[in-house]
């Protein structure tokens, strides 16, 4: 299934989306309740996608990000973030930080470089900790799509990540979340980012340093995640900046399609 949460008007609400029998029109059959909180039920609404605004697929506690997990990626930012390290990186997004698909990104006035970083993203089903690596399948909801806005240069300067990271619009996530894909499956999904329509990251979760039972088990360890938060994997190589109206899409096989644009705050 592919649950998303959109908007109408005021209206508030989560949906599965299907197509019709040509494969061209999407639909979002409206479901009652919250999909994380127990059976998903039908409510006979129906509407065209174009006619809702689609929204951040979660609202989470927190967002667990991975840094330093695509080796590729390591050596091209190893004069900021250093070498790999043998147990994974470890950074969290605020909140606050969290945006929809089709959401503005905003350029902060006060940072030079902005980045892009595309990445398939956790959404955690239940509450857990500890979690050993082979019961990880246990605790994962499904899939989305995220992108790791960082301001390179505030990261670079402050030594360490939360300023960078953890601007207000800087973690986009959706379009929805995909659930009918194996642990298995996710280890072998291609990710991929454009900026206006130019490709500038294309590679592979199966290039993980830390796979995704041994994130969720490393992470868990310290601390507990609750159902709906969400823990992004990491990025594959070829970030780099982009500019006040740039659109920047992610894109994970079998998953789906994430574009925000950035523009300044008015």
């Amino acid at each position: 299934m592919r649950i998303a949460r959109f908007s109408v008007g005021d209206d508030v609400g989560y949906g599965l989306i299907d197509t019709d029998e040509g494969g061209t029109q999407q639909y979002v059959s409206r479901i009652s309740g919250h999909p994380l909180m127990g059976q998903i039920q039908l409510t006979g609404e129906r509407a065209k996608i174009e006619d809702l605004r689609l929204l951040s697929p979660v609202l989470p506690s927190k967002v667990v990000c991975i840094g330093k997990n695509y080796a590729d990626h390591v050596a091209e930012m190893s004069d900021i973030t250093g070498e790999t390290t043998e147990e994974p990186v470890v950074f969290l997004k605020p909140s606050t930080a969290v945006t929809g698909p089709g959401d503005p990104v905003f350029y902060p006035p006060i940072s030079q470089r902005v980045d892009f970083e595309g990445e398939l993203a956790v959404v955690i089903a239940r509450p857990c900790r500890e979690v050993p690596p082979e019961r990880a399948k246990e605790v994962i909801f499904g899939y989305t799509v995220a992108n790791d806005v960082t301001a390179r240069d505030l990261q670079k300067s402050d030594k360490q990540w939360t300023r960078g990271k953890g601007f207000d619009s800087f973690c986009p996530i959706g379009p929805w979340i995909e659930t009918g894909l194996t642990l298995e499956e996710a280890g072998d999904l291609r990710v991929t980012t454009t900026v206006d329509g130019e490709l500038r990251q294309d590679g592979r979760t199966s290039q993980f340093i830390h796979d995704i039972p041994a994130v969720i088990s490393y992470v868990s360890s310290f601390m507990t995640l609750l159902p709906g938060d969400v823990l992004l994997t990491g990025t594959p190589a070829g970030v780099g900046p982009v500019e006040v109206g740039s659109e920047m899409t992610v894109s994970v096989e079998r998953v789906g399609e994430l574009s925000n644009r950035v523009i300044t705050r008015d």
